[in-house]
């Protein structure tokens, strides 16, 4: 069944399915081509008539996410991709909690059409869900002379701003947004709750496995600087926005694995995620962050290197030489692959997203740390596990890949439990289960049964010490 919603720019055609409308690829910013290439996001166009609204739009400009997967983006399908998603179970309606998502991906990959983001099981639940295609890659994140960095967290911003002057047109609440991602999302969700360009935007956060990494503008600079020499061209705006978006990302693969990611602009980025948690901002925002517990699982699915010795891993961090033994003693008879697992988990998310709780409890804001610990029978309690359960879906190729397919018994149970929180907390403010602050240091275990327990990871924290401050 069709249904037909006014918003600001004109009227947009959407799509009623098991009880749930909704509206694919409406546009939240004008096309960053031509004069808006690799600028900030402008506002959207306005249109006569009525827009369909039944299919996604255009994925941002991206390379494969790995060796034989299909692309995401190929160049005939153009740079038209600030689009967004809405499903909502009552777009009639009124007054519906909100829940914006922002997909991971290493800043280098990552839309809304992949088929893991589906809102509508999420929305039967009783809120109106919005996914969000920001500029990954060079495209977001790259660093030119003139020009404001971090246009994908930019986007975001736009996004949300759309949200609010939009959504109840949707039945939802503009006064009671909750902003949730994964990964890079995470990232963005966080930084997003600091910074002041967002402030008012949303209510909530939910920051699912929140990754450490920030460029200077000077190391951003030598990126910029080594891409444009793959490409032959001078390291100027016009040189580099004067190519195709295929020649850009082709330039990119002779530079580093994971090149682009937020710029401390001294603006929107003024340093990690957790530096920012004492600001007015962070701390009028509700927070609920956590980690999976075997991180590195999925962001390393090969495992670690042949050889790798875990003491010259934790001496990369600048930890202390009892680091390691530590790590042993936790885990009695694990090898150095194991070790290094662990190590790794710590380093690249659990102890970021650790900090960033802590900070935001310390200057008095709401906040709850969870610690996924469900294990798929592939890779274990990895990287993503728990965005299947988050979007009620374990039966899409990303959710095979981590899950196993078809999904274990006990998925949809947990997922159920997982959601029930989500949209609480969205509602309410209480996800279910006790505050994280720092004397008690309560933390929900996700698995079944989940348990609320004191902090798992306290010995391992002792060991990182104070959080960097870049």
């Amino acid at each position: 069944m069709q249904v037909i919603v006014k918003i600001a720019q004109g009227s947009v055609r959407g799509a009623t399915r098991d009880g749930v409308a909704s509206f694919l690829g409406v546009p939240y910013a004008a096309a960053p081509e031509g004069p808006l290439r690799l600028r900030p996001p402008a506002p959207p166009p306005a249109w006569d008539g009525v827009r369909d609204a039944v299919a996604y739009g255009a994925a941002p400009p991206q390379l494969p996410p790995a060796p034989g997967v299909p692309p995401i983006w190929r160049p005939g399908d153009g740079l038209a991709c600030l689009n967004l998603n809405v499903w909502s179970p009552d777009p009639g309606g009124a007054g519906l909690p909100v829940m914006v998502w922002l997909y991971g991906g290493a800043w280098q990959v990552g839309a809304t059409a992949m088929p893991q983001y589906d809102g509508a099981v999420l929305a039967r639940s009783g809120v109106v869900v919005v996914t969000v295609d920001y500029r990954v890659g060079f495209e977001g994140f790259g660093h030119l002379p003139g020009v404001p960095d971090n246009r994908g967290l930019r986007d975001q911003v736009a996004a949300l701003e759309w949200v609010r002057g939009n959504i109840a047109a949707f039945g939802g609440d503009p006064g009671n947004v909750t902003v949730f991602g994964q990964s890079a999302g995470a990232a963005s969700v966080a930084l997003l709750t600091a910074a002041p360009a967002a402030a008012g935007l949303f209510r909530r956060a939910i920051a699912q496995s929140i990754p450490a990494g920030l460029r200077t503008p000077d190391e951003a600079g030598r990126v910029t600087g080594a891409l444009a020499a793959a490409a032959g061209v001078p390291a100027t705006y016009e040189a580099l926005a004067g190519l195709p978006p295929e020649a850009v990302l082709a330039a990119r693969d002779v530079t580093a694995t994971s090149p682009f990611g937020p710029v401390v602009d001294g603006e929107l980025v003024t340093g990690p995620p957790w530096a920012g948690m004492a600001g007015p901002a962070a701390r009028g925002v509700e927070l609920i962050c956590g980690f999976t517990h075997e991180e590195y699982r999925g962001l390393a699915p090969g495992g670690p290197p042949a050889g790798v010795d875990p003491a010259a891993g934790a001496a990369s961090f600048g930890l202390d030489a009892d680091a390691v033994p530590t790590y042993g003693l936790a885990h009695p008879g694990a090898g150095d692959a194991e070790l290094f697992t662990v190590l790794m988990s710590d380093a690249l998310v659990r102890m970021p997203t650790t900090w960033t709780a802590e900070a935001h409890a310390r200057a008095g804001g709401r906040t709850w740390l969870y610690d996924f610990t469900w294990k798929g029978p592939a890779l274990g309690a990895a990287h993503g596990v728990d965005v299947p359960f988050t979007f009620g879906d374990g039966r899409s190729r990303f959710a095979g890949r981590l899950l196993g397919s078809p999904p274990p018994a006990g998925f949809a149970e947990l997922s159920e439990r997982v959601r029930r929180a989500w949209t609480s907390f969205a509602a309410t403010g209480d996800p279910g289960w006790p505050r994280f602050d720092l004397d008690q240091r309560r933390t929900r275990l996700w698995d079944l049964p989940p348990a609320d327990v004191p902090y798992p990871l306290a010995d391992f924290r002792r060991i990182w010490g104070r959080p960097p401050q870049r």
